[in-house]
């Protein structure tokens, strides 16, 4: 692993980071959370040479993250699913349809899931490379 890079040394080493997203859905396996819904808190890390951007001050050859933050807060909105494993992988898909990423790592928080115990977060974390 490259360092601030995910999985290969042939990965830039420069990332754009999202954190602290919120968006409101309805997903899980219980009828009360598909019913009344829950906040869902996501944080993105994506992989992408920015020197590109930077050599020309072009948005365009870069990923704009404000448009992206709207992204992937729609990707979690939409079409209830059972596991915060399957919201994490719609998300990764969304980012990597950008052409300059490479690489994208998902963190997706569930901090009211039904779990029966006093606990601060559950969370699932994916990397994702581009196919």
């Amino acid at each position: 692993m490259t360092p601030g890079g995910p999985l290969s040394a042939s990965l830039s080493s420069d990332h754009i980071t999202l954190t602290g997203l919120r968006a409101r859905a309805h997903h899980g396996v219980f009828e009360h959370e598909r019913r009344d819904g829950q906040e869902f808190v996501i944080d993105v890390t994506v992989w992408l040479d920015l020197s590109v951007s930077a050599s020309g001050d072009d948005l365009g050859k870069t990923i704009h993250y404000g448009e992206l933050a709207n992204e992937v807060v729609a990707a979690v909105e939409r079409d209830p699913v059972d596991l915060i494993e399957t919201v994490a992988q719609r998300i990764a898909d969304t980012v990597l349809a950008h052409e300059p990423a490479t690489a994208v790592r998902v963190t997706l928080h569930k901090p009211s899931a039904p779990i029966e115990v006093p606990f601060g977060d559950v969370s699932v974390t994916i990397t994702r490379l581009r196919a």
